[in-house]
C-alpha cells in the first residue's frame, strides 16, 4: 500500500485482491487512515448500541421476572447479539439483500466486536462491588452498566479498526449499505 491507505472490499467474508481468482467486478475501495478510523468509530458505535438495547432489555426483563445474575446476564448478552446482528442486517434488508445473505454479513461484521463488548462490559458489571445485586433502581447498577459500556467501547474500538484494515468486520458490510 502507498500513501498509508488501506483498501477493502464489500466481499464476504473478506475483501479480496482484484487479481485473487473468483474476483468480479470493481476492485477495492481505498480508505484513508482518517476514513478508517471514521469508519471503526461508527462500526463500534453501532456495536455499542446493539448491546445496550439488548443488554438493557434483558436486564428489565430479567429484574421484572425476578431472574438470578447468570440468567440475567445470559439473557441480556443473547439480546445482545440479536439485536446487534438485526441493526446490521436491517439496512441490508432494506436495500434488497437477501435474508441469507444479510445474515452471513451480519455474523461476519459483527460477532467479534459484539463479543469482545459483551466480554468487557459484563466483566465490569462482576468486577464492581454490588453491581449485580443493585436493583434496576439503583445507580450503582446504571453507572457500573454505563462505565462497563464506556470501557467496552474503547477496548473494542482499536479490534474493529484492525478488521476493518483487512476488510474484516464491518468491512464486509460498508459497501453493502
Amino acid at each position: 500500500m502507498h500513501g498509508g491507505a488501506v483498501r477493502i472490499a464489500a466481499g464476504y467474508p473478506r475483501a479480496m485482491d482484484k487479481h485473487e481468482p473468483g474476483h468480479h467486478g470493481g476492485g477495492p475501495a481505498t480508505l484513508s487512515p482518517a476514513d478508517l478510523d471514521r469508519l471503526a468509530r461508527r462500526a463500534t458505535t453501532h456495536c455499542l448500541t446493539g448491546c445496550a438495547i439488548g443488554e438493557v432489555l434483558g436486564m428489565v426483563i430479567a429484574g421484572l421476572v425476578g431472574l438470578p445474575a447468570g440468567p440475567a446476564v445470559a439473557l441480556s448478552v443473547a439480546l445482545a447479539f440479536v439485536f446487534g446482528y438485526g441493526l446490521t442486517m436491517r439496512p441490508l434488508l432494506a436495500g434488497g439483500t437477501g435474508l441469507r445473505a444479510a445474515l452471513g454479513l451480519a455474523l461476519a461484521a459483527d460477532t467479534i466486536s459484539i463479543t469482545v463488548m459483551e466480554t468487557v462490559d459484563n466483566a465490569t458489571l462482576l468486577i464492581v462491588p454490588g453491581a449485580m445485586d443493585a436493583g434496576l433502581g439503583d445507580l450503582l447498577f446504571w453507572a457500573a452498566l454505563a462505565g462497563g459500556f464506556a470501557i467496552a467501547w474503547v477496548v473494542t474500538y482499536p479490534i474493529n479498526r484492525w478488521l476493518i484494515a483487512r476488510g474484516r468486520g464491518h468491512a464486509v458490510v460498508h459497501g453493502s449499505h
